[in-house]
């Protein structure tokens, strides 16, 4: 499994401290929530954890099996599902995976036959992303994460345009292709993060003005 280690860490955006002094061991839990209201910066955490926002200070100290990954390249160990995260449009289902998986290895060496089938989109192969429904393309930016054979999955409201089906869907991906890879959520909903042991407050690192 991956170590993951927070030290100090800070992000600011001009003026606004987004949070502040984040020392956290990673290691403590395979899943994390990271949570707080709305605009808090809980994504902003998750994209500097991801590797796609520097750090303001502090640093993330990433390692495998006692081997240091650089934060440069951190982003080959890691997949990530986020509302702000588009798919190719023009591509087919079809296209998408096999486009993906050519910088991606498949979990468990999957088909992407069988991955389609578990997304429940088997009648949506041939079909562009761009005719999708926003549930189905959720069902796929999952799916994406799930059945790549990295360890470390970070998720970002991953419950956003699910029924109760898919809700029901993504928590048995978590099961099913969770285990012994490290999963960070993002969310304000307790059912998408309710496997979750451990939980980053984004408020309880805010700074506090001085009275």
């Amino acid at each position: 499994m991956i170590s993951i280690q927070l030290d100090k860490i800070s992000k600011r955006f001009q003026f606004e401290w987004i949070f502040k002094d984040i020392s956290l061991n990673l290691d403590d839990a395979k899943a994390w929530a990271i949570t707080g209201s709305n605009g808090s910066g809980k994504s902003t955490l998750l994209k500097c954890i991801s590797g796609q926002l520097p750090l303001t200070s502090g640093s993330i100290l990433y390692s495998i099996n006692g081997n240091s990954i650089s934060d440069a390249t951190i982003y080959q160990h890691l997949v990530i599902s986020a509302p702000y995260l588009e798919l190719p449009e023009e591509f087919t289902l079809q296209e998408v995976l096999g486009f993906h998986f050519k910088f991606k290895k498949a979990f468990k060496d999957l088909s992407i036959k069988k991955m389609i089938d578990i997304m429940y989109l088997s009648e949506h192969k041939n079909k562009t992303v761009s005719q999708f429904s926003s549930g189905m393309k959720q069902r796929l930016k999952l799916g994406l994460c799930f059945f790549s054979d990295v360890p470390l999955i970070l998720l970002d409201e991953p419950s956003s345009n699910l029924d109760n089906k898919g809700c029901n869907w993504y928590l048995s991906l978590v099961d099913d292709f969770g285990r012994d890879r490290k999963i960070l959520v993002c969310s304000n909903e307790p059912k998408e993060y309710g496997f979750c042991k451990q939980n980053i407050v984004i408020e309880h690192y805010k700074t506090r003005p001085k009275l």
